[in-house]
Parts: C-alpha cells; structure tokens; sequence
C-alpha cells in the first residue's frame, strides 16, 4: 500500500525538530513587555529551508487527522478572504478567533500611545467587539488590519487608484483560455510591509506569509493550484494553509468548469516555535487516519457566490485536538 499523504507532513515535522536551526523571532517591544509582565521568555523557532508537499484532490480532501483541525474556521476566513474583507469583526462575530491577537495589538499599542487607561485585555476587547454594530467607529478603527490576504487577491491597490480583482480576472481567464501559464495572484505588496509602507499602509500585522500562488490546467482540463509560502509555522498554521487553498482549488474547479486536481505547497522558511515542541512530540506519536471528504453546493456558478452553508465536510475523524499558544510577531 502506498503510504498515506498526511506523512509527508508528518515527515516535515520530523525534520525540523531534527535538522532545523534555532533563530531569534521579531516581537514588538509591547509584546517583549507583555512577556516581560507575565514572567516569560519569547519563543525561538527552529526551522528549515525550501520543501515541498503536494496533495490529489481528486482521491480526498486533505484535512490533517492526526489533531483535529477546526475546519469551521478555516471556511469562515476564507469565505472572508473571496468577499474582501478586512476587518475582523466577521470571524469574531462567528466565533473564529484566529486573528485577534494581531487586531488586539493594534488597539494595545494605540492605547500606549494614546490613552493608557483605556487598554483592554484580550477578552475584554473580544467581548466589546462583538458587542458593538460592524458600522461603529470603534470597530471601523480597531478591527481593520489592513494587510490581509482577501484585500490583496481582490482589491489590490494600483498606482493609478484601481483596485484591482486578481482573483476574479483568473477564475474568467481560466473559463476562456485555460492553459494559458500567467494565471499567478500575488499578495506580496511592499507598500504594505513594515518600514517600506506608506504611513496609512502599516500595520502589525506580519509580511504575507502565502505569498504568491498560480494556477495551471494540465490534460484533460485537469486544475492545478500550487503555492508559495515564504514564512510558515508548521503545526499551527500549515494545516490550515492546507486545506484553506486545496478547497480555494475546489471553488475555482467548480466554477470554471474544471476538474480539480493537485495542490502542491513549496516553503521557503519552515519552522516549529519552541512552545510547541512538546506538542509536536504528542502529534509525531499519533497514526494518520483517512482523509475527508468535501462537498460543494453544485448550484454555486460564481466565486463570489459561495457561502459558508454551501461547503459540508463529510467523513471527518482525527485524533483529538492539540492545543499551543500562538506568537504574536510582526509589527511596523
């Protein structure tokens, strides 16, 4: 039997945690002061250099089993990201909290800067979020992250002023003329990253760590989607990465009219944050289970239509989540 595709993740944890070399991580001095307040040491990663896995979405869907991977969260962003949305208060009001250190950082340093009394920890700040109308000035200002994936695929600012659709001129070209080899969409924009950003632009949120991916159709109308990840923390995002792109593959299949076919997912810097080691041990020592399955609404004909009732995962059994914290980097 061939051996089951979850073990080339797997795999590429084993080689970090064997292979890889320990580096410091950027930090804010506000989050090196809030390490500082609570008595702890800022993680270091260990990390590797240029690897590849890839995935047939034609068999499976591929949704890591050996830790549950909250799928719920990875559908409500990327829904997120086709509707261009750059303000967190969507996920928070769904209960998906994987971006709210960053959007809480941005309020903590505003307040240090501002107004020290009125800081927030992180739950208040959640609570008053949510609690607030998604057209309030407070949610306008604090919640807006600015660098954020959907912006870039979908709005791309141009020097002329257009906002430019990447994604949606590739899913119409791919319709027309499908073997065409310049159906890239990139999110690397340097206007937008730390010292090179216009003074609107910055943000403290990191440089887009999926920075570029393309599309390809191969025989038999067979669509491909590969992508570049420049920066990649391996056991807490990758399996979101994962299956955040293999269904965008799905999506885009569906609508064009294409039959989906490999993911393949390249890495520049990979890397395991010494505050997970022990839980990557715990997932090293778990066997992969059979992948799911994904169904998509067959009604949806446009990209932009897709909703979070319209995608069901089916088969769905892996072993029981594994907790870690996450690292609050980057910063302008």
């Amino acid at each position: 039997m061939s051996k089951h595709p979850e073990y080339q993740y797997l795999d590429l944890l084993k080689d970090i945690m064997e292979n890889g070399s320990d580096k410091k991580v950027f930090f804010t001095p506000e989050v090196l002061a809030e390490y500082a307040k609570n008595g702890e040491q800022p993680p270091f990663i260990r990390s590797v250099f240029g690897r590849q896995i890839r995935f047939d979405l034609s068999k499976w869907f591929p949704l890591l089993t050996t830790k549950k991977v909250f799928f719920r969260w990875i559908l409500h962003e990327l829904i997120r990201f086709l509707k261009w949305d750059s303000n967190v208060k969507y996920l928070v009001d769904n209960d998906v909290h994987i971006r709210d250190e960053w959007a809480r950082k941005r309020y903590h340093k505003h307040c240090l800067e501002n107004d020290p009394s009125g800081d927030l920890s992180q739950a208040d700040f959640i609570a008053k979020l949510k609690a607030e109308d998604k057209d309030s000035e407070f949610v306008k200002n604090r919640w807006e992250l600015i660098t954020i994936y959907g912006r870039m695929w979908r709005r791309r600012p141009a020097s002329d002023g257009r906002e430019i659709d990447q994604l949606g001129r590739v899913v119409n070209w791919l319709k027309d003329k499908p073997f065409r080899k310049s159906y890239v969409i990139s999110a690397w924009n340097p206007d937008f990253i730390y010292a090179m950003a216009s003074e609107g632009n910055k943000s403290e949120v990191p440089p887009f760590c999926h920075t570029t991916f393309q599309f390809a159709v191969t025989e038999d109308n067979k669509l491909n989607l590969w992508l570049y990840q420049r920066s990649a923390d391996s056991f807490l995002w990758v399996p979101f990465n994962i299956a955040s792109y293999a269904l965008l593959l799905l999506m885009v299949a569906q609508v064009t009219w294409l039959q989906p076919w490999e993911f393949v997912h390249t890495f520049g810097d990979v890397h395991i944050y010494s505050n997970h080691f022990e839980q990557v041990k715990l997932q090293l020592s778990r066997e992969a289970k059979e992948f799911p399955n994904i169904k998509l609404n067959p009604e949806i004909k446009s990209i932009d239509d897709f909703k979070f009732e319209d995608i069901t995962l089916e088969g769905y059994d892996p072993h029981p989540a594994i907790k870690a914290p996450i690292a609050n980097i980057g910063g302008s």
